[in-house]
Parts: structure tokens; sequence; C-alpha cells
């Protein structure tokens, strides 16, 4: 049994802080999924589990319609925050990477019981006239993304290929971005303002994300979410913000921690441990080019030491 320190530290450590808490940042919960399946996923740790299945998403909807919350875009969760209203209101923001086909078959029919919205990030590539197949899963088809849309489903990009971005050239990233926005508005006749940014997010590596950003704002998006775990709130970055995860290991208890705020303290560890590794792995680059600098050296002055050939003996 995969024991999950996550949700031992929310449920009792956290979460009873947090009820003391005097007071809070204004924020909203954007939950993250992926796959409404019951594929076998035994494989993997809960936390990098992608999948939820029906049963248990179907219960997590009719939880949030029993506490009063209500759905809303990407957009209008950033115009709550920045304006502080979000204090008097309970708004969530439900969304889905990778563009799979349950989703129409499996996630719709439960939000339309409730009359809940979604934003889907689609990686282009994998979306076609005919069903095509992204990590052993079927994809939404364009007539399925059309029939969404005109029932108040958003989307946005997922890039084109869903590659690591980080891997790539800018040209290259450019194109990712730019071509699948493009895609999606020439299919759907609306303008995409959303990206979701594929894989973990390098959320150290500062200049990286800079530039990232000042690209997606050039090419035209006003909103983005990524793999950093927590609440949006007003000190998040517009292009970037952080979201929770949820899949079929999210029992009760942990789903409500996650929307009252006691799964944000990942975030900070998710830095630190990052900040860690990338110090180690800078740790040993200089310690390879001084290993490396010094044999240079040591070669250099064994050569000057050296006879020339023509007086070896024979």
């Amino acid at each position: 049994m995969d024991l999950r320190i996550d949700r031992l530290a929310t449920l009792y450590l956290v979460s009873p802080l947090l009820r003391r808490a005097s007071g809070t940042v204004p924020s909203i919960p954007i939950l993250m999924y992926h796959s409404i399946s019951d594929q076998d996923e035994s494989g993997s740790r809960a936390y990098f589990r992608t999948c939820t299945s029906p049963r248990i998403f179907a219960e997590q909807m009719a939880y949030l319609s029993s506490q009063g919350y209500s759905t809303c875009s990407l957009a209008h969760a950033l115009d709550e925050l920045r304006s502080g209203m979000h204090t008097a209101s309970k708004a969530v923001v439900i969304t889905f990477d990778d563009g799979y086909s349950d989703f129409y078959r499996e996630a719709f029919p439960v939000l339309s019981r409730y009359g809940f919205s979604a934003t889907v990030f689609l990686p282009t590539a994998y979306i076609g006239d005919r069903p095509a197949r992204f990590k052993n899963k079927d994809c939404l088809i364009w007539r399925e993304v059309v029939e969404l849309s005109n029932h108040g489903i958003l989307f946005g990009s997922h890039t084109v290929t869903h590659p690591w971005l980080r891997e790539l050239s800018w040209a290259a990233i450019n194109e990712e971005i730019v071509t699948s926005k493009n895609t999606i508005e020439e299919r759907l006749g609306r303008a995409v303002e959303s990206f979701a940014y594929p894989f973990a997010f390098p959320q150290t590596e500062l200049e990286f994300t800079k530039i990232l950003r000042d690209s997606l704002r050039q090419a035209g998006y006003q909103n983005g979410v990524c793999t950093i775990v927590g609440r949006a709130n007003r000190r998040s970055e517009p292009l970037f913000m952080e979201r929770l995860p949820v899949n079929s290991c999210d029992d009760a208890a942990l789903f409500s921690a996650k929307l009252a705020g006691a799964y944000d303290w990942i975030a900070q560890f998710q830095r630190i441990s990052k900040l860690a590794k990338a110090r180690l792995q800078n740790s040993a680059k200089k310690a390879k080019l001084h290993i490396s600098a010094d044999l240079s050296a040591r070669r250099k002055d064994n050569s000057k030491g050296a006879c020339p050939p023509e007086t070896y003996s024979r």
C-alpha cells in the first residue's frame, strides 16, 4: 500500500493549523484532471497518477455542488483575484490536460448535470478528424471539440506535440505555442487565451520561465496554468497559475482539504527540492570541470618535462 506522506501531513498537520489561522490570502482552486477512466495505475505512486475513475469524479462534482461552488474560466478567476472580490464567492476552475476522449463520454455529462463548465487543454497534433492516441489513450476528435465548445466548454493550448519545452530551441518553442493556438482558433472560430505547460514546470529556472512568459504574451495568451501545486492567488503569475492535481486516490477528506488550501504547502516543498537538486547538479558540474582542468594542467606539465622524440634511446 502506498503510504501517502502528503495526505497525512495535509490532514493531520496543515489542516488543523489552517483552521486556527486568523486570516488567509484570497485564492481560487484550479483543479487539474487528465483522464476520467478506470485505467489501472497501480504501478505508479498515488501522487503521480493521472486517472480519476468516473465514479469518483462524479462524487467530487457532487461535493462541489453541495458546498456551493460555482465554476468559472481562468480569465474570470484572474479578474476576481485582482479585484479582491473573491472573499465573498466560492469559485473553482476545472481543467483537463491532454484532450482525452473520455472527457466527452464521462466528464461532460457529469459537469452538465451540475451546470459546471471546464477548460480542456489540447495537444493539437493528436486532435484530428479521426481518433488518435496519446499516451495509449484515445483523444477527442474535432467534431466533439466543436460540439463541446458550443455547450460552454472552453479550450486552450497544450502545445502541438506535448514536448519537453525546456529541451527545445526558442524557435521550436514558439512554433509549438503559436501553431497550436492558431489551429484551435481556426477550428472553433473563437479566440484561444489559455495555455497549459506540458510536463513538470521548471519553476526554479527563472531566465527560461521569463522568456517563455514573454513569448506566450507575444503569441496572444492572456492566462495559463502549470504543475506548481496550490491555489491561485493575486500573487500568482497569470500565465503559470498553480493547480491542484486530482486523481482516484483523492478521498473525500483529501479533496476537501485541497479545496480549503491545506495542500498548498506542497509548492514550497517542491521548490526547495528543485533548488537543492539544481545546486547538487551545479556542484557536480563544477567538480567535473575542476577535475578536467586539473588533468589538462598535469598533461601540459608532463609534456613540458618529457624528452624530445629524437633523444629517446633506440
